[in-house]
């Protein structure tokens, strides 16, 4: 078996758990990472910090949907039609809604869901690695049980060929 190179920084507990993948990949069992598991490790596990983990994720999906660009798609053309209306009330309305509410607090909410849904997406690459690395070892092991069984069939074999050769003469 090859000797691995780690070519990654990776956490001790990452590091941890590979090695024992890889030493007993047969005693390795998947673990099932949801979004939920990780929710914790971004904002604590306090009502508050679940409360701001949910309502950043579900609007970082909300914003991620075409109903949510028609709206932005709706809010850029009422803030032109009064910039050319000189419907100066409008394009106040409009302009701050886009420029104050959208940017000053919209953005930052979508970067704290996109923080929550990176770190799930992380914690599921590392158990995937995990469960990777252990069925891996476990076909090169079996593959070389299986070149062993070829070797001890070829000297079988060879056995019989020698026996059958003592027959015949």
């Amino acid at each position: 078996m090859s000797q691995h190179i780690e070519r990654r920084r990776s956490s001790p507990a990452h590091r941890e758990a590979y090695a024992k993948a890889v030493a007993a990949p047969s005693e390795y069992k998947p673990r099932l990472v949801t979004a939920a598991t990780v929710r914790t490790q971004i904002h604590g596990t306090s009502r508050v910090g679940e409360f701001n983990s949910r309502l950043a994720v579900g609007i970082t999906k909300y914003v991620g949907t075409m109903w949510a660009a028609y709206v932005f798609a709706v809010i850029g053309i009422t803030s032109l039609v009064g910039a050319v209306t000189n419907n100066i009330t409008l394009t106040l309305l409009a302009g701050g809604l886009s420029s104050y509410f959208l940017q000053l607090v919209l953005l930052p909410i979508i970067m704290v869901g996109q923080n929550v849904i990176s770190a799930s997406q992380d914690a599921r690459a590392e158990g995937d690695h995990l469960t990777l690395t252990a069925l891996h070892t476990m076909n090169v092991r079996q593959l070389e049980m299986l070149e062993q069984q070829a070797k001890i069939l070829d000297q079988q074999s060879q056995i019989l060929e020698m026996l059958r050769g003592r027959q015949a003469g």
